[in-house]
């Protein structure tokens, strides 16, 4: 009786050392999906922890006084119970500086809230803004 023949494949196999390792295929996509899927929280971790310590301004409306004062108002969002601070700003005519102010808020309840302050010139201002808000 003779031995059946091997076939095409498996001789090849054989003859370059190649072998078949199933389970190694499937640890190395295990491993491949478990750093995909650290990556991913990661990622999403970083987005949530960075959004939460966040302060969106938004300068809503201002009026000059006189030639002396400026009236910002503007709205605040930020988590809820968080001190912060804003810079204030008065502009002229060619975008210059007249007036500059920091002004530091104590914690609220509120998620947005509104407020109108008196920024002093040197000059004339023609826009006042609030440039920036910060949680110290």
């Amino acid at each position: 009786m003779t031995a059946p023949a091997p076939s095409r494949n498996a001789s090849l196999d054989d003859r370059y050392g190649r072998t078949r390792r199933p389970v190694q295929r499937r640890v190395a996509w295990a491993a491949g999906g478990l750093a995909a899927l650290a990556l991913v929280g990661y990622v999403a971790w970083n987005t949530v922890s960075t959004a939460v310590d966040t302060v969106d301004t938004d300068t809503t409306g201002f009026r000059v006084v006189d030639e002396h004062s400026v009236v910002i108002d503007f709205q605040v969002t930020l988590r809820p119970d968080t001190a912060f601070a804003c810079a204030l700003e008065a502009q002229d005519v060619e975008h210059g500086v007249v007036g500059w102010r920091v002004v530091e808020y104590g914690p609220d309840a509120a998620h947005t809230r509104r407020f109108s302050e008196t920024v002093p010139t040197t000059a004339e201002a023609t826009t006042g803004l609030a440039t920036s808000c910060w949680i110290p």
